[in-house]
């Protein structure tokens, strides 16, 4: 995707720090402030501006945010991913248009899993969370998933950094566009 120039090559090392910003504020705060998605959307569209015949890039700039927010969408409206996670994602989108926002979500969900287990495995707690898993496929009810809680903050019950799956899939298919 970020071949054939070196103007190619500095949009592609724009779109990586941009990313790679979000990473960290993911990790630092579990938050992914809405300046950072603003620029990476208006980047992404201004991308789409330089390319050679710049409406169809420009109308697959705004399918690539429509995708990616509507693939994660969901996830947030039942409470496993943020709402700055769904508008990094869609962000991206507008870099990536709608073929590769697509391929970087099914790399991202993979990433996620990955991260979910690593994190519950550090955080010893596979078991328990394979416990509610068994107990939700056994009694029908997904309600049994939510964890016992206390009000009180834990570092164990902090979300998941999923905006890191979402940039390692946006990156891994912007740059390796023929592995995907």
């Amino acid at each position: 995707m970020f071949t054939g120039s070196y103007a190619q090559l500095a949009w592609g090392a724009v779109f990586s720090l941009l990313l790679m910003v979000g990473c960290v504020t993911d990790l630092k705060s579990r938050r992914i402030p809405n300046e950072l998605v603003a620029t990476i959307m208006a980047t992404g569209i201004l991308f789409a501006l330089t390319a050679p015949v710049m409406l169809p890039a420009l109308a697959m700039s705004f399918a690539g945010i429509a995708l990616g927010f509507g693939i994660w969408i969901a996830f947030y409206l039942v409470g496993a991913i943020g709402a700055g996670d769904v508008k990094f994602f869609a962000a991206s989108g507008a870099w990536l248009g709608p073929a590769a926002t697509w391929r970087a979500a099914l790399v991202a969900a993979l990433v996620g899993g990955v991260l979910a287990v690593v994190t519950l495995v550090l955080e010893k707690r596979l078991g328990d969370a394979l416990r509610r898993i068994a107990l939700a496929a056994s009694s029908g009810s997904m309600a049994v998933l939510q964890p016992e809680g206390s009000t009180a903050p834990d570092i164990r019950r902090r979300p998941l950094p999923y905006g890191v799956a979402l940039a390692i899939g946006a990156l891994t298919v912007a740059w390796f566009p023929r592995l995907f």
